[in-house]
């Protein structure tokens, strides 16, 4: 199995590489530039997070789970924050090997020791890859919505 560990700023090509494949309407070099970023002395956000990896025996990255906290979350508690994937891949070679378990079973222990008791997620309606995945893992669906834009 991988080991999972949180990501140093040695990761960062590899990291800001999955990031691009997980999102790629960012180029590689804005993922690159986050990375960076998350790795400054300045806080990115107001609450805690954390960005796992998942590395091979050769020390190679094969996945990635961030992981942050929210103040609410659709279907969560509103009285406590809530834990929150924000993004979760694993390389198409090292997936169905039970990675992602991994990734998500260590970013549940990061929430509870953040002093959460519940973990959020969300999806793409049409990734049903990751709906099952999911599902595997506990999570319920609680609610599906379609969000509008529109230029002024």
């Amino acid at each position: 199995m991988a080991g999972i560990r949180i990501a140093q700023p040695s990761d960062r090509t590899a990291l800001a590489k999955m990031r691009a494949s997980l999102w790629p309407e960012a180029s590689y070099e804005d993922h690159l530039r986050e990375v960076d970023a998350s790795f400054g002395d300045v806080p990115t956000a107001t609450l805690p997070s954390a960005t796992l990896v998942s590395c091979a025996p050769d020390g190679t990255l094969t996945g990635f789970l961030e992981v942050d906290l929210r103040s609410h979350a659709d279907g969560c508690d509103p009285v406590r924050p809530v834990g929150y994937v924000e993004g979760w891949f694993v390389d198409e070679p090292s997936r169905n090997q039970g990675i992602g378990g991994e990734l998500m079973r260590a970013a549940e222990a990061w929430a509870r020791s953040q002093g959460c008791v519940e973990m959020a997620s969300d999806v793409l309606i049409d990734n049903s890859g990751s709906q099952i995945a999911h599902k595997a893992l506990g999570f319920e669906v609680v609610d599906r919505c379609v969000h509008y834009r529109k230029n002024l």
